[in-house]
């Protein structure tokens, strides 16, 4: 293990964390109410009251997008590179009971949580998520990116399906999230953007496979359409059309390929990058926090400033990159 390799993916594990805490108290709003309040982020802010999701959340507090992310990587630290389904639905569901627990509306998304229902209740993992088809999966699914290496893009897929079938076992979600997990393992193993992107590409193409069929826009299609339009235009025009043709919604179709189109916009900048993908409305919690880790794997820790680091890691206890990284890393070099 490099120096180098290791800060990337520390990079990739701050830039997911960070993207997500950007967008903590702007997701849900529309673009229009963010620009009036805060223009483009400049920092972490706390929850207004009127977020029906996050108010009452501190400045630099993650949300569910890192929670599930730091569950997942130690699913697979424990699990020595797999993750086990059983394990996987009573950790999220006791998280889910946690945060219900202390008044949180910050919870599972709409695929998790009627996944893992269905589990508690008796369906089996391989089918309780049949319909999961929102981007839960690729919110998380960075720390897979970071314990895989990408030598055969068939293989990073298992590793993606491993993680996410639980909750999200469709083309389309998978296409996703092996769309980001590429992206974040080229990126450590010191891929240029450009060449990330073309692996991404066959990620996506060997995802769509995978899993069950739900009536869903082609993956690729969208993804190389949203690139086209950050190259064609300027950046203003190109965030205005990833905001209102792209889309920020939970739909994998929408969210996974605005992520992508501003990271691309934006891959020289990664905290300028975190910072408008937070600002642009919708889902930009999770949209900032994919933003995030695939920019971070590429550019290391550094590329996000000491000060907001710091912050991240003074407000949310118990998170600690440093350990997670170390542990996904020492899989990466056994696969």
């Amino acid at each position: 293990m490099t120096a180098v390799l290791r800060d990337r993916a520390l990079g990739a594990f701050f830039g997911l964390a960070i993207g997500d805490a950007l967008g903590m108290p702007t997701q849900c709003f529309s673009r229009e109410m963010i620009a009036e309040r805060y223009g483009v982020l400049s920092g972490f802010e706390p929850a207004p009251a009127d977020n029906e999701i996050s108010h009452g959340m501190a400045a630099g507090r993650v949300t569910d997008d890192t929670d599930q992310a730091v569950m997942i990587a130690e699913l697979l630290i424990e699990g020595h590179g797999s993750v086990n389904p059983h394990q996987l639905a009573e950790r999220f569901l006791a998280w889910q009971h946690r945060m219900q627990a202390r008044g949180s509306e910050d919870l599972l998304g709409p695929s998790t949580i009627r996944a893992l229902t269905a589990v508690a209740a008796g369906t089996s993992p391989h089918e309780s998520g049949r319909w999961g088809d929102t981007n839960g999966a690729a919110m998380r699914i960075a720390p897979v990116g970071i314990a895989t290496p990408v030598h055969e893009v068939s293989t990073l897929v298992d590793a993606v399906v491993d993680a996410s079938f639980v909750t999200h076992n469709t083309g389309v979600a998978l296409a996703g999230a092996a769309a980001v997990a590429a992206i974040v393992s080229a990126g450590i193993s010191g891929f240029d953007w450009h060449d990330s992107i073309d692996l991404s590409f066959d990620a996506i193409a060997d995802g769509s496979t995978r899993g069950h069929y739900v009536p869903a826009p082609d993956m690729l299609a969208r993804v190389q359409w949203a690139l086209d339009l950050v190259d064609e235009n300027d950046e203003a025009t190109a965030l205005n059309l990833i905001a209102d043709l792209v889309g920020t919604s939970v739909a994998t179709q929408e969210s996974v390929p605005a992520a992508i189109a501003i990271a691309h916009l934006f891959r020289g900048d990664p905290w300028r990058a975190v910072r408008e993908a937070a600002s642009i409305g919708g889902d930009c919690d999770t949209i900032a926090a994919m933003t995030g880790a695939m920019l971070g794997a590429h550019h290391g820790s550094e590329a996000f400033p000491i000060a907001v680091r710091e912050q991240l890691l003074a407000v949310n206890a118990g998170l600690d990159p440093d350990e997670l990284v170390d542990g996904l890393l020492q899989l990466r070099e056994r696969a």
